[in-house]
């Protein structure tokens, strides 16, 4: 099948469209700066998790985090190596299977850490045990977002430290960005370091987790690789890590959808469309941030009023299923397509299918001009989760 990548004219249902060149590049980039700077770079899950297209990024990485049992086991069975694990909270029925998927299984307190490393432990003997730091800093300005705020639920801070870590810790973790800049980890790192550097001896690696968005075109990678490098010189024992999610994904393909119909209520013209936004593209209304739609310019506080302007709605029957306003070149039609950019991360892993609404195809447009559905749903799929 052949699509054309500008249009998608070819599709009249919903779909997700992974771009493999854009992927690979992506890929490469991240490769780069990993070689470069002398540190491991491996994928989130929580962000990115399109299993059939593993054997794709195990040409550039080798090896992913999880936050859960099912990633973990994603991790094993489809991707081939053990996970770098973290989750807020491991549970009684969970953890020995947990354990057995992790290559490095992180704890978020020092009473689950007592409780539970025995245990993991007796199950893989050779798992790194890692604990999650929280250095109390953070510039994420969304609260949502946010890991480090006041009162935060992750992490230990330095003063609840003991001086002599326990013997089977072998490293620290510690996430504090959300798509963020080089030029923000370098001052998050003198929290760090500030707070924690008198541990780094008792240590062999370091994870300073995701939100770095490399791929980013204003992304300042030779800062970045400066930063690792340097923070690796000065502390030569510890293995570095990042795990970075939406920094795969970013600007590898839209969400296409169609035009249903358009509705008009005090001059706000709707085109409501064969997508959701709570249910196909939830981080627009958590962050909350209006995605780009292809041809069309983004009208930041636009109410739908005006020649060529609308509002999008989603096909649910959430009141709020909508967001606007856009101006399109032209009055749109039922039967259009309207191209939702860069909707691979955060989206395919957090959709639900509320309310029965149908679910887009999921499909990878592949290096050499073909097009590939990789999973369509139905019905079964919405049953399924309600048995």
């Amino acid at each position: 099948m052949k699509v054309n990548l500008d249009t998608f004219a070819e599709l009249k249902t919903p779909c997700y469209v992974l771009e493999e060149e854009r992927l690979r590049r992506n890929l490469e980039l991240i490769k780069g700066v990993a070689s470069e700077a002398g540190v491991e770079i491996i994928l989130a899950f929580k962000a990115y998790a399109l299993w059939r297209t593993f054997p794709i990024f195990r040409e550039y990485i080798g090896a992913t985090t999880a936050s859960s049992l099912y990633e973990a086991k994603l991790a094993v069975e489809e991707f081939g190596s053990k996970a770098h694990t973290f989750s807020p909270a491991y549970t009684d029925y969970e953890i020995d299977e947990i354990a057995a998927c992790s290559s490095h299984l992180t704890f978020n307190s020092l009473s689950q850490y007592a409780r539970l490393h025995g245990r993991v432990k007796g199950v893989n003997e050779g798992v790194s045990i890692g604990l999650r730091i929280n250095p109390e800093y953070s510039e994420v300005g969304t609260a949502l977002y946010n890991p480090c705020a006041p009162g935060t639920r992750f992490g230990v801070t330095a003063d609840k430290l003991p001086e002599k870590l326990p013997g089977d810790i072998d490293g620290f973790h510690c996430h504090c960005h959300c798509e963020s800049g080089a030029d923000v980890f370098v001052r998050t790192l003198e929290h760090i370091t500030g707070k924690f550097s008198r541990w780094f001896g008792q240590v062999k690696w370091i994870n300073f987790g995701g939100g770095h968005l490399m791929t980013r075109k204003d992304y300042d990678i030779p800062l970045l690789i400066k930063t690792l490098t340097d923070f690796r010189k000065a502390y030569p024992w510890l293995h570095v890590i990042l795990e970075p999610g939406s920094a795969f994904g970013w600007q590898t393909g839209p969400l296409v959808s169609q035009v249903v119909d358009i509705v008009e209520d005090h001059g706000i013209k709707t085109a409501i469309l064969n997508v959701s936004f709570t249910c196909h593209m939830p981080d627009c209304l958590e962050m909350p941030y209006m995605p780009a739609v292809r041809g069309a310019e983004t009208m930041e506080g636009g109410d739908g009023r005006g020649e060529g302007v609308y509002r999008l709605g989603g096909n649910s029957c959430l009141s709020g299923d909508f967001m606007g306003a856009w101006r399109f070149p032209h009055g749109l039609n039922v039967g259009d397509n309207v191209i939702f950019e860069d909707m691979l991360h955060y989206t395919t892993v957090k959709t639900t299918m509320f309310n029965g609404v149908t679910h887009p195809s999921i499909a990878l447009a592949r290096a050499d001009g073909t097009f590939e559905i990789l999973r369509e749903y139905g019905y079964e799929d919405y049953r399924d989760r309600m048995d």
